[in-house]
């Protein structure tokens, strides 16, 4: 399973921003979904690896959050309310999202000790993490215009195709895409999701 809790940094220099993240993300497929834990903070719980990395992009690129990234198991039955949720799986959640406040790509994940169980690959969740910072960078360092780019070629539009939604050339949409990182971003979200499935076997 995986917990993400999510931090809302510089928040005391800042509007809190935890209630229309809750309303923006109400809708998305979650085990239980996101919830206020205390403060300036939310958790959520999915067994979807690569929601993992959709939802880790998209609070990235919104570039006031810290990211932590819990693999493991949880006490079952999940309590209705997420912040009531039990297990290593919430615990490495909260020692990642620590180390993402201070982290180059503001995302972490934490996962057991090999001596500690079977139920995670500690090679793998180290893994997990490496690569996240990897594909953090490479959101982090996009532009407006390349995220514009990549969020149409995200929906399966052709290069023309973005090319006629922005009101540029074939040739100025693939040096975005170029510039944005694109391929690596696929690259990268798939390796992400294979590691999280390998970390949480």
């Amino acid at each position: 399973m995986f917990v993400l809790t999510v931090d809302q940094r510089g928040s005391r220099r800042d509007v809190d921003r935890v209630v229309d993240l809750l309303t923006e993300l109400q809708d998305v497929p979650l085990v239980r979904p996101f919830d206020r834990t205390a403060g300036d903070e939310v958790q959520a719980v999915t067994d979807d690896p690569a929601l993992v990395v959709d939802l880790v992009l998209d609070l990235l690129r919104r570039e006031r959050w810290s990211i932590g990234v819990g693999i493991g198991p949880v006490e079952t039955p999940l309590p209705e309310q997420t912040r009531a949720g039990r297990g290593p799986a919430f615990e490495h959640a909260r020692t990642a999202v620590e180390r993402a406040k201070s982290a180059p790509g503001q995302v972490a994940a934490e996962g057991d000790d090999p001596e500690a169980t079977a139920d995670v690959d500690a090679e793998a969740t180290a893994d997990v993490d490496a690569a996240l910072t990897l594909l953090a960078t490479v959101v982090l360092r996009r532009t407006e215009q390349g995220h514009e780019a990549v969020d149409l070629a995200r929906q399966g539009l052709s290069q023309a195709r973005i090319a006629e939604r922005l009101g540029i050339s074939k040739q100025a949409v693939s040096q975005r895409l170029a510039t944005a990182g694109w391929q690596a971003e696929l690259a990268g979200r798939e390796l992400v999701r294979r590691l999280l499935e390998r970390a949480d076997r």
